[in-house]
């Protein structure tokens, strides 16, 4: 409780209560101001003891109230949940789950058929991603200039459906042989350049301390000591969460999968295998690409559709995990189950999309257990509808969905979860004040 004397008032902070016949309390104006009066005389009669609490106001005749309303959280009302998904772009914006729910409860409603390995499924998908990325390159070889961005689309597209499938093999879920895992996994990274053990590494404790402040090796909120300790700095970040923040897995990748520093000694050897293997597509992959095509062949057949996956990683990314009302905690307030079923977001796509990337936009399922395969993730979804709906997150993607990321989740506060650039910094923000201008608010 705190209070404050100023000549004959008494300014009370705390908690409104509902006037009664005794206590009854007379607002000072129409307006919400929140300030009200009390009849001393209606006052309940004090002890000796608070009495002498007030005998230097004894003439006083007046009490001025000030009630200070506490907003309830978002994921304890209904009406506010629905506002904030009319202005996130969300369907549906889940309960915060109770404390005692453990992710183990969770993994318990799932039936034990979402487990199981299919090797004809896990096979086709391999199918579809060869078959489909041959056609992005039919495509590409056979379209006029103006339909280059289509083909590329699809293209990339088709080769993200490679790092499902090698995703899939580094949790567990594509084959029961460990070795064929391990070598499809690699050969699905390849063409990427994307070295498959230090990125399954990393990936790992991306699932073990999802959402979790420090310790989270995907998207994290900027620090705001960060984002001030130097104007140069602020300018980048600002312009990498911002307007280039659909491409930033590119810098992710360079960063966190090629400094052998990085990696436990018990990692490094699988570490160094990955890396030989991206080092021999690139030294022998891209010259006979180049002795093929030249380097607008280069360009056109491997780095458009290249930048293209690296667009649905970055967007798929940051949709699963980045919300104005998704925290992020430290990890002695971290809670496991609350992380991977509140923290997760279920976004649908254009099916055709859906279909290449092989449903991994399902994702909350794949973070209760990495280990359903790809294409048992819809099975699952259905039982956590049925079981715990009221507490999921829900999106169909859309513009408002990554206006609202892309313009507001950028600097951590632990009050407000994020604090926005342009909030921060108005001054260095014209990206994002252009991002606002220009981006649809389509929902």
């Amino acid at each position: 409780m705190a209070c404050r004397l100023a000549h004959s008032n008494f300014l009370f902070l705390g908690p409104q209560k509902k006037p009664t016949d005794c206590n009854r309390i007379f607002p000072q104006s129409s307006t919400s101001s929140g300030a009200y009066l009390l009849k001393w005389e209606c006052l309940p009669r004090r002890t000796n003891k608070q009495k002498q609490c007030l005998l230097s106001f004894k003439n006083r005749c007046i009490v001025k109230a000030v009630a200070v309303s506490v907003a309830p959280s978002p994921a304890d009302n209904a009406e506010d949940r629905q506002k904030l998904c009319q202005d996130y772009g969300f369907r549906q914006i889940g309960e915060t789950l109770p404390d005692n729910v453990t992710l183990r409860d969770i993994v318990d409603t799932l039936p034990k058929k979402v487990f199981e390995i299919d090797d004809v499924k896990a096979w086709k998908s391999v199918l579809i991603s060869v078959t489909s990325y041959a056609l992005g390159i039919f495509m590409i070889a056979k379209a006029p200039w103006y339909l280059l961005p289509l083909a590329w689309a699809w293209t990339g597209t088709a080769i993200t459906g490679f790092f499902v499938i090698g995703h899939d093999c580094a949790h567990k879920s594509f084959s029961r042989n460990k070795l064929v895992e391990d070598i499809i996994g690699t050969l699905a990274f390849m063409p990427l350049i994307y070295p498959y053990e230090p990125w399954r590494f990393k990936h790992d404790r991306h699932h073990a301390k999802t959402n979790m402040l420090e310790e989270d090796t995907a998207w994290h909120p900027v620090k705001k000591e960060e984002f001030d300790s130097s104007p140069v700095l602020r300018k980048a970040i600002i312009y990498g969460y911002g307007p280039f923040r659909p491409l930033m897995s590119i810098a992710h990748w360079l960063i966190w999968h090629f400094d052998l520093k990085k990696f436990r000694p018990n990692e490094v050897n699988r570490v160094k295998i990955s890396l030989a293997c991206v080092f021999a597509f690139m030294g022998i992959g891209w010259p006979l690409i180049i002795y093929k095509t030249g380097i607008l062949g280069w360009i056109k057949f491997w780095l458009m559709p290249w930048l293209g996956y690296h667009f649905w990683m970055s967007t798929f990314t940051m949709v699963h995990h980045t919300a104005p009302h998704i925290p992020f905690k430290s990890s002695d307030e971290w809670n496991a189950a609350q992380a991977q079923l509140n923290g997760t977001v279920h976004c649908d796509y254009p099916s055709w999309i859906e279909t290449l990337c092989h449903d991994i936009n399902v994702h909350i399922p794949h973070h209760i257990s990495p280990r359903i395969p790809s294409y048992n993730l819809r099975a699952a979804h259905q039982s956590l509808q049925e079981n715990w709906g009221k507490y999921m997150n829900e999106a169909t993607w859309n513009w408002r969905l990554m206006k609202t990321i892309l313009t507001v989740c950028h600097v951590y506060n632990k009050e407000q979860n994020y604090v926005a650039f342009d909030e921060l910094a108005p001054e260095d923000s014209q990206p994002i004040t252009f991002l606002k201008k220009v981006m649809p608010n389509y929902a």
